[in-house]
């Protein structure tokens, strides 16, 4: 094994009440253990790679007992971890930073009368459907990134390569957002092709920086520790890597509060000075980034691994769609060969990235709402009564919410569910919360955008009428404060840590080891899909439409969730799951049952070597 990789110091492990799909067989961050072969067995006994035993291996291994009393707890994070996550906050930064004043920089016009930054005017819902564009190119270009990562560069190399992409788009909206480049038309297309080099960019950071964090993790086995005050734990490698995700997520709104700086420079300065600063601190990142080269464990790129998945899927294709018929195994007298490359265990591990692909299929629509707040809601706040405020500052209410329940949830909630509930708080469960607290977001939106419709001095049709017309092409706003917005953005934050920090988990922990980065665009490329959504339906984001606008998403948003329930309710209506024959009923049983079957494994598989 390459020195760069790092050594594991303990094997792969998962718990059943942490497989959601429903069926599903045992597995391990993603890889089956049901059909894994007794040269398994002689790995945990003898060492990974036939060296001599791993040390922790049996001898802190959690006993049924332990599993019973003992809390969960997570491991502690390397440097490595904390570097990358650094990266990913100014990369964030620069994003939200410069996507932030989008929606001004193109719905109004430059020297707006109404007193509202702006240089395009191409209006609400032009605006709205090309902000839906550029989310939505940012979230498919994940897909090249991620196969020039698996096959070729590896993650660091090609976060490295893309980054500076991304700095070249940043200096060319820059550039083309000067005064003098608005003046003379030079703003629409510099801003077309800013959104096409960032999108790429991004493309090749997004796909890879989250499980290169993930990564810097070695621990892949549950194991006792004792800690200075003599308390024993469980030290579990889910807990760490949901922590790990937990942090990851609070990193990047940490970086997203960016448009509050932004969203400022714009309205008191100018565009030009809202995106120099996301270049400066993406330049932050870059340099952090490469400093920090000796402290990631990279693992190299194992190419070939994309082409044996599609070849794999088009021998299930050939054979009615049975993905075992991929199997080496299989392909003996009677059976039709093929040339094949890998062994059995690649078809397993395909076989979990597809059950994940299934719970990514929901998720379109849970983007398709969230995308609401960077759009509409900022030109639902223009209709509003600003007290001075800047329209588009108020989404950083999302991020600062962020900031702040995360940690709550993170330290408090979800240990006293583990610990004191004794509740298997399952991925399913909190992403179908996620799902139905989205709902109510939409629905609060659609309240409010009533009250708008209810205020004076233009009723349904805000800033466009005789009554509020205080000069020519200057409007007043409909009577109600823009504080009312704030419980939607807080609705919103708490989806996102049920939902997107979920299914950011569930995309690693069921990648198979060589397609993480692919398997993590194939979530991503969910919100380009809530994108492509949104450009659809924006023609039908304008007044006085609004209130049926929003109560539709707030309808889909939570038929979704309750869809997605139906599909995976085998799994949460306690009918158990079948592990080897056997059918288990808590996540206490789950977990002892699979050591007391470790435990077997063991002696047997000593008792043959003596």
């Amino acid at each position: 094994m390459p020195s760069g990789w790092g050594r594991e110091e303990r094997g792969a492990y998962t718990s059943v009440a942490q497989t959601e799909e429903v069926g599903a067989e045992l597995t391990a961050y993603g890889k089956d253990i049901e059909n894994e072969s007794a040269g398994s067995i002689n790995n945990l006994i003898n060492g990974r790679d036939g060296g001599p035993p791993e040390p922790e291996a049996y001898e802190n291994a959690p006993t049924a007992d332990d599993y019973a009393t003992l809390p969960k707890v997570a491991d502690k994070l390397p440097w490595g971890a904390f570097l990358v996550a650094i990266v990913e906050l100014c990369e964030r930064f620069a994003y939200y930073g410069l996507s932030g004043p989008f929606q001004n920089y193109m719905a109004n016009k430059y020297n707006d009368p109404n007193g509202l930054p702006g240089a395009l005017g191409l209006k609400q819902s032009r605006a709205t459907a090309l902000s839906n564009f550029f989310q939505f190119w940012c979230y498919i270009t994940p897909t090249l990134g991620a196969v020039i990562a698996d096959q070729y560069l590896g993650k660091y190399l090609t976060i490295k390569y893309f980054s500076v992409l991304y700095m070249f788009g940043i200096v060319i909206l820059f550039v083309t957002s000067l005064p003098y480049s608005i003046e003379h038309g030079g703003a629409f297309p510099g801003l077309i092709i800013a959104m096409i080099i960032i999108g790429l960019g991004t493309g090749g950071i997004k796909s890879n920086v989250s499980p290169l964090i993930a990564e810097q993790v070695q621990a892949t086995k549950p194991f006792i520790r004792q800690l200075s005050s003599g308390r024993r734990v469980i030290v579990d490698p889910e807990v760490t890597v949901q922590r790990i995700y937990m942090i990851f997520y609070m990193c990047i709104n940490v970086g997203s509060i960016s448009a509050v700086a932004t969203t400022t420079l714009e309205l008191h300065v100018g565009f030009w000075a809202a995106y120099i600063l996301p270049l400066l601190m993406f330049c932050v990142g870059f340099w952090v980034l490469v400093s920090g080269r000796k402290r990631y464990i990279i693992k190299p790129p194992q190419g070939g691994v994309i082409g044996n998945c599609l070849k794999a899927l088009w021998i299930a294709s050939r054979n009615k769609f049975h993905l075992d018929s991929a199997k080496p195994s299989l392909q003996g007298p009677g059976q039709k060969r093929h040339r094949i490359t890998w062994d059995d265990s690649f078809v397993n591990e395909l076989k979990t990235a597809l059950l994940a692909c299934k719970v990514f299929l929901f998720f379109p629509i849970y983007w398709l709402v969230f995308s609401q707040m960077m759009n509409n809601f900022v030109s639902q706040a223009g209709q509003m009564r600003l007290h001075g405020l800047p329209n588009d500052i108020l989404p950083n209410i999302d991020p600062i919410t962020l900031i702040i329940l995360i940690p709550v949830v993170d330290r408090l909630v979800y240990p006293f569910i583990r610990t004191h509930l004794h509740l298997a708080f399952t991925p399913i469960t909190r992403i179908t919360w996620g799902f139905l607290i989205a709902s109510l977001s939409m629905a609060y939106a659609a309240i409010l955008q009533s009250r708008i419709y209810a205020a004076p001095p233009c009723y349904s049709s805000p800033a466009n009428c005789d009554n509020g017309k205080i000069s020519e092409g200057k409007y007043a706003p409909n009577a109600v404060h823009v504080a009312w917005q704030a419980p939607a953005y807080i609705l919103v934050a708490l989806s996102e840590i049920l939902a997107s920090i979920t299914g950011l988990e569930l995309a690693y922990a069921k990648a198979p080891e060589n397609m993480k980065s692919f398997i993590m665009s194939l979530f991503l490329l969910t919100s380009a899909a809530g994108s492509a959504l949104g450009i659809f339906i924006a023609p039908l984001g304008k007044d006085p439409w609004l209130v049926w606008f929003y109560g539709g998403l707030a309808v889909a948003a939570g038929a979704t969730g309750g869809a997605f329930h139906w599909t995976f309710r085998g799994v949460n209506e306690g009918s158990g799951i079948k592990v080897l024959g056997v059918r288990v009923e808590s996540a206490v049983e789950e977990e002892i049952e699979l050591m007391e079957r470790k435990s077997e494994d063991y002696e047997a598989a000593a008792a043959a070597r003596v």
